[in-house]
């Protein structure tokens, strides 16, 4: 008695996308080359940075950690972080009217406030455009507090890392390496897309 065997065959399962739910045409899965993840990934190590330089102004400003605060100067033993710089730094046009705006309250409380939200939205890779607009209007404002920049007519590192965070954003860059895709997925932000 003899039995025949058939070869074995591997079968591969084929994914077919399956079609939405809402009528729409289905989307294959995207294929990244080596060259697009390694720019997720540096993407995300620049926007880790540049919250952390967010972060350490507010930690050091809050608590005087030494680093450019002393710690008699610091917020919390009644330190105004805005005095400093708008005090006696500005230069420029605006000299004059970011003079009379170091130390007050007010001005202290919105950079502080800035500083700790640009970092940790950042940090976490969530809320990404709104603390790019934020940054970006608060380095701007940096850089107009400084005019003529020391060493350029006009660019300085202000104005590179505003369009670096708008770059960040645009790229989507809070999803490697931070809470992005989570961020993405609440009920929260799809119905205020405006907070990715």
């Amino acid at each position: 008695m003899s039995t025949t065997h058939e070869p074995q065959r591997s079968v591969r399962p084929v994914t077919t996308p399956t079609a939405p739910q809402d009528g729409t045409r289905p989307v294959s899965p995207v294929v990244e080359s080596g060259g697009q993840v390694a720019l997720r990934y540096v993407n995300a190590v620049i926007r880790l940075a540049l919250g952390w330089i967010f972060l350490w102004a507010f930690l050091d400003k809050t608590f005087g950690l030494g680093h450019e605060t002393p710690s008699d100067a610091a917020w919390i033993h009644g330190g105004q972080p805005t005095a400093g710089f708008l005090g006696n730094a500005t230069t420029g046009p605006f000299a004059d009217f970011y003079r009379d705006l170091a130390g007050q309250a007010w001005v202290d409380w919105v950079f502080m406030i800035g500083l700790l939200g640009i970092g940790l939205a950042l940090v976490l890779g969530i809320g990404m455009r709104i603390a790019a607009a934020a940054g970006a209007i608060m380095l701007v404002l940096m850089w107009t507090a400084v005019l003529p920049p020391a060493n350029n007519p006009f660019m300085d590192d202000h104005l590179v890392y505003a369009l670096v965070l708008v770059a960040l954003a645009l790229a989507g860059a809070g999803r490697t390496l931070g809470l992005g895709r989570w961020w993405e997925s609440t009920a929260l932000v799809r119905r205020w897309p405006v907070l990715t």
